[in-house]
């Protein structure tokens, strides 16, 4: 049999056919079984599938060369390997189109781990002909993947060599996000763009436009909240038309709930938006540059005494020691976590705010994990109050993906060493300011005792006008011998030259 195929580019009608006989070879040899072992990177002869999925996986990642006795589905070991084969080991050039290279760390990061592009440059990734072969053989995920890649080398217009579909649409969300733009002026430039520009691969309404990007994997999901911050419509309680702890609709009430002779579509009283973190720690790794830096912790560390990185802390080197099987793997991600109030208008007339919830991926090195661009948002309360000490229930999404990468972690390809990994999180601390400290840990913040670290050591006063708590016991963190710690005079009437500090 003919396996000259192996070697060719994927998007060639004699690949296709040539993979479309290895799988009738293979299922032919397996006893009516529906499935057979993946020769993809990914699978590596270890996961069964069905004939759909291998011929997916085969497509969106190259045969391997050196499977060429075809012995663990059925053929014999002593049969003739294939004729004229690249050499074992001979580099695979990366694809010099961006955005096909920005597409495959995008699906890298959602399982389909390997895909390299052996085609000539700016010859069509996929023919016209494999996607009709994709419509009615791959699966929903290949399709996207392939209509994405379409777009990564559609050129915008005729004769266009700057931009391509969907690196023009990048470019425009990238510029609606540093500007600030709104949506309704977002819609508003897109049409006028559609309609001055017939002839460019331009959507015709930002709808469409959303659905490429969506793609990529830049989405979020909508879950409807209680008006009073009681309770998310999530979970178990997905269906429910009213709040199980105050009683309120879900819905806003309208005074006429049709239009016409039809019913008026409900509209959530509260909507919260939350963002998956499990595929946005996925994307860190599926770009080799990226991964690299999630492991810089890890690496020349240096015990001067001196604090360059949350690295140097006694909180991260505590927790290495109490966690071990956590620590031994660098990849595994340790998160900060920050949130508070804003004006998103800029108004400080305007009584609304909303609070974004932004986690802090500490992995990276100083000079990275501190820029604003590697902060991943978690979610957005919407306002006009603040959430207060209700902040907890708009956390349940993200403790609940944060309990899965601690009990059981996610596979994840890591693209700077081509491997698979079990990837893991945990949350160190959190990062604000102290009336925030309360809503987020639930700790008491108006009592004598409100100071997290002394507690019951505290030496509190409470001042008998304005009635408020002062904390007079500051000087026991003074030197032994200060002369401070035995001056009453001047200070409360007591001396301080005795404490557990000491």
């Amino acid at each position: 049999m003919d396996k000259s195929w192996i070697s060719m580019p994927r998007n060639t009608p004699e690949y296709v056919q040539g993979l479309n006989k290895f799988l009738d070879f293979a299922f032919e040899r397996n006893s009516g079984i529906d499935h057979i072992l993946c020769p993809c990177r990914k699978c590596g002869f270890k996961k069964l599938k069905i004939r759909d999925e291998v011929f997916a996986d085969l497509l969106r990642s190259p045969f391997p060369i050196e499977y060429t006795v075809w012995y663990r589905h059925g053929e014999s070991r002593l049969g003739e390997s294939s004729q004229s084969l690249p050499i074992l080991g001979e580099e695979v050039h990366c694809n010099a189109n961006p955005m096909i290279n920005l597409v495959t760390d995008a699906f890298r990061a959602h399982g389909d781990y390997t895909f390299e592009d052996t085609s000539p440059p700016h010859e069509p990734l996929f023919e016209d002909d494999m996607m009709s072969d994709l419509n009615e053989e791959s699966n929903v995920e290949a399709k996207r993947f392939c209509q994405l890649l379409k777009d990564g080398e559609e050129v915008l217009y005729p004769g266009c060599k700057k931009f391509t579909k969907l690196s023009f649409l990048i470019r425009l969300y990238n510029i609606k996000s540093l500007c600030r733009i709104t949506d309704k002026a977002m819609s508003m430039l897109i049409d006028l763009l559609s309609d001055a520009f017939e002839f460019a691969n331009i959507p015709k309404s930002e709808y469409e436009a959303k659905k490429v990007m969506r793609t990529l994997g830049l989405s979020y999901t909508e879950i409807h909240a209680c008006p009073k911050d009681c309770m998310l419509y999530w979970g178990s309680d997905a269906n429910r038309k009213s709040c199980k702890v105050c009683g309120r609709s879900r819905y806003k009430l309208m005074k006429n709930d049709r239009v016409g002779d039809k019913k008026r579509k409900e509209q959530a009283a509260k909507i919260f938006r939350y963002f998956p973190l499990i595929p946005r720690l996925q994307r860190l790794f599926a770009c080799s540059k990226t991964a690299e830096n999630m492991v810089w912790h890890s690496k020349d560390k240096k015990n001067d005494g001196i604090a360059r990185h949350p690295r140097d802390s006694e909180a991260w080197k505590n927790f290495d020691v109490r966690y071990p099987d956590f620590a031994s793997d660098p990849r595994n991600v340790r998160l900060g976590l920050a949130s508070d109030g804003f004006n998103p208008n800029g108004s400080l007339g305007n009584n609304y705010s909303i609070w974004p919830i932004v986690l802090i991926p500490y992995n990276n090195p100083p000079w990275l994990c501190m820029k604003q661009t590697n902060f991943i948002l978690s979610g957005i309360i919407p306002g006009k109050k603040m959430p207060g000490n209700d902040i907890d229930v708009y956390m349940q999404p993200m403790i609940e993906e944060l309990k899965t990468l601690w009990e059981e972690g996610v596979e994840t390809y890591d693209a700077s060493k081509n491997e698979v990994f079990k990837l893991r999180a945990t949350l160190m601390w959190t990062v604000s300011d102290f009336p925030a400290l309360g809503n987020l840990t639930g700790w008491n913040i108006y009592t004598g005792l409100a100071c997290p670290t002394c507690n019951f050591d505290a030496r509190p006063l409470r001042l008998p006008c304005s009635k408020k708590w002062c904390f007079m016991g500051s000087r026991r963190f003074l030197d032994k011998g200060h002369k401070f710690r035995l001056n009453r005079v001047q200070f409360d009437g007591h001396d301080h030259n005795t404490s557990k500090y000491d």
